[in-house]
């Protein structure tokens, strides 16, 4: 598992949300700077919670011209359920064959309980407009993980 880091261009990519649209990365940088945060499943606790205050940070993040895109391996209906329940502000991602999380180098092994399997690593990119990530953030609890985004953010101007 390779992980991107500061400085390297992200991958180009183009997933359905949740209304099964395409999504690419391209147009939404022409517009703005994207932190692209990987989760492991949506509506289970932790990813919950994470969403919930990526939601609620909305207009902080809008402050420093920042979107927030989640990427999980769920389906896009799946996608539209957790949108819905918790009225999630900002766009879902699918990426069911994880191509992309592969590209971040986010998706490797991980334990759970005891148990070795591959799956999604909880890992953020803030990615400027440019295409190069300014910031990879990897140490954070699911219910700070906003935070510590608009702490560095807030250091960079």
């Amino acid at each position: 598992m390779e992980r991107l880091k500061s400085g390297d261009k992200a991958p180009a990519f183009e997933l359905l949300n949740a209304n099964e649209e395409k999504v690419a990365l391209a147009d939404l940088l022409n517009q703005y700077r994207v932190l692209v945060y990987f989760y492991p499943k949506a509506m289970t606790p932790g990813c919950t919670v994470q969403a919930q205050n990526l939601r609620d940070a909305k207009e902080e993040l809008a402050k420093h011209n920042v979107i927030s895109v989640g990427i999980s391996p769920d389906a896009p209906k799946r996608l539209a359920k957790f949108t819905e329940r918790d009225e999630l502000n900002f766009t879902l991602l699918s990426d069911e064959d994880h191509k992309v999380a592969d590209q971040f180098g986010v998706w490797g092994p991980k334990k759970f309980m005891g148990k070795e399997y591959d799956g999604i690593h909880r890992i953020s990119f803030l990615i400027e407009q440019d295409g190069k990530i300014s910031h990879v953030f990897d140490k954070f609890k699911t219910k700070n993980h906003h935070d510590v985004v608009l702490e560095a953010l807030a250091d960079n101007n």
